[in-house]
């Protein structure tokens, strides 16, 4: 059983963190699925959602990462405590994931130094502006690069969780849990229609 631990702070887009959380949430015999914030307790998103979460010290660090994205993430970027642990634990996860402006946490603890990544393209340029030395590519659905998977806006952190269920489990079983869900999903991650959107 492999933990699955989704990182939460105060603001985070609630689909960014429940669209993964759903998809590998179909999967309870392969994923422990945990939340996880700096200090545990409760946490609220952007669309006032509360969350009970476990503290960042009682993390299974063996188990994968999901960074979502949110208004939250502009404070936390500045936030170098916050950022140096999002850095240790990203270096032990065997596999670490970003949603959206979730990209922007990864990017400032320069793991993605020299790697491919994407994020949400409303935002796009403020992402890339937190680090200049990422290869982001604008006109991705998702991206993968080694451990790395990093998804484009909100809903596009479902596609690329299909995607990691693809790499991992086989694209019969992701197509199994998508036609559950009754979702219809883009699983080309270079068909990205959002990829002309304005940036901010």
């Amino acid at each position: 059983m492999t933990s699955f631990n989704i990182v939460l702070y105060g603001g985070f887009e609630t689909l960014d963190a429940f669209g993964p959380a759903e998809v590998i949430g179909q999967l309870p015999q392969d994923y422990s699925l945990k939340f996880h914030s700096l200090n545990g307790g409760i946490v609220v998103s952007s669309q006032q959602v509360p969350v009970d979460t476990l503290p960042f010290a009682e993390m299974d660090q063996s188990g994968i990462l999901l960074i979502p994205g949110g208004f939250g993430a502009r404070k936390l970027v500045i936030d170098e405590n916050y950022v140096e642990q999002l850095k240790l634990f990203s270096e032990k996860a065997p596999y670490v994931l970003t949603v959206c402006t979730g990209s922007a946490l990864l990017a400032k603890t320069n793991l993605l130094n020299g790697m491919k990544a994407t994020s949400n393209k409303m935002v796009f340029e403020w992402v890339c502006s937190n680090g200049t030395e990422v290869n982001w590519i604008k006109k991705a659905r998702w991206v993968k690069d080694g451990k790395y998977y990093t998804a484009a806006g909100i809903s596009a952190g479902i596609d690329m969780l299909l995607g990691f269920v693809s790499d991992m489990h086989g694209v019969e079983t992701a197509q199994t849990i998508a036609n559950y869900i009754e979702y219809i999903w883009n699983s080309d991650m270079d068909n990205d229609p959002f990829g002309d959107a304005v940036t901010d």
